[in-house]
């Protein structure tokens, strides 16, 4: 396990900015004898505490939150039980979230990890441009009124732009956001597959078999219909393009 963990995180850089990204560190402990090693220091244990922090940043910043809970209420309302498992629907969810945020993350490291690293820029600086790409990227997916819930609950002025909108607002307003579009999805995924399960249990009692759990019959419809549509495709699809 500490091995796949070790590859993970080798390899995600390479995935996100190119193979020269990968960064070469050294992992002997000493006490630092100059500005410079104390500043490599100093970066070491930011990068530790956005490894710590980062299925917090996960959910909170990205589209990672819209596509798991979407990807949880297709399978209820399939009835499928555990099929696919929970491993599968997080492993599907990762990949389409490194997918719909690689422009993001490309444009924030170009924008604040780069001169960073070539000493052009300082860390406040570093910060606020690494930070205003996922920023654009919530505040484009967040709806008016959950913005403008939190700067009310705040009692600050309306903004501007972009830029007058603060990280600590963004990201509950975008949190609450994408849980609303998540269960509007979910909500309408249910329907057609809610009308199926009526339809069976309606002829089930005009039999007389009320004896017969109504599920049973009607997971092999629902799966023939989710198959001959495409429903993996389209679901995919409309997930990625409901991203702005």
């Amino acid at each position: 396990m500490r091995k796949i963990l070790l590859i993970i995180l080798l390899v995600l850089p390479s995935v996100f900015l190119g193979a020269d990204a990968i960064p070469n560190v050294n992992l002997s402990l000493s006490a630092p004898t100059t500005p410079e090693q104390l500043v490599t220091s100093l970066n070491l244990l930011v990068i530790l505490t956005v490894l710590v922090l980062a299925p917090s940043i996960l959910f909170m910043m990205t589209s990672f939150l819209r596509l798991i809970i979407v990807f949880s209420f297709l399978r209820q309302a399939l009835g499928t039980q555990q099929m696919p498992p929970n491993n599968i629907l997080v492993s599907l969810a990762l990949i389409l979230t490194f997918f719909v945020m690689q422009p993001v993350a490309t444009k924030s490291y170009n924008d604040g990890v780069k001169p960073y690293l070539a000493k052009q820029i300082g860390y406040q600086e570093a910060f606020t441009k690494a930070v205003k790409p996922f920023k654009s990227f919530m505040v484009r997916n967040t709806r008016e009124k959950d913005l403008a819930l939190f700067f009310r609950i705040r009692k600050l002025k309306n903004p501007q732009n972009i830029e007058d909108v603060p990280l600590t607002i963004a990201v509950p307003a975008f949190m609450i956001s994408e849980l609303k579009t998540a269960f509007e999805i979910g909500f309408l995924l249910y329907l057609p597959f809610l009308v199926i399960d009526m339809v069976v249990a309606s002829v089930l009692m005009s039999m007389g078999m009320m004896m017969l759990p109504p599920v049973m019959i009607s997971l092999p419809f629902k799966l023939l219909i989710f198959v001959l549509v495409d429903g993996w495709n389209l679901l995919v699809e409309g997930l990625v393009n409901s991203f702005h």
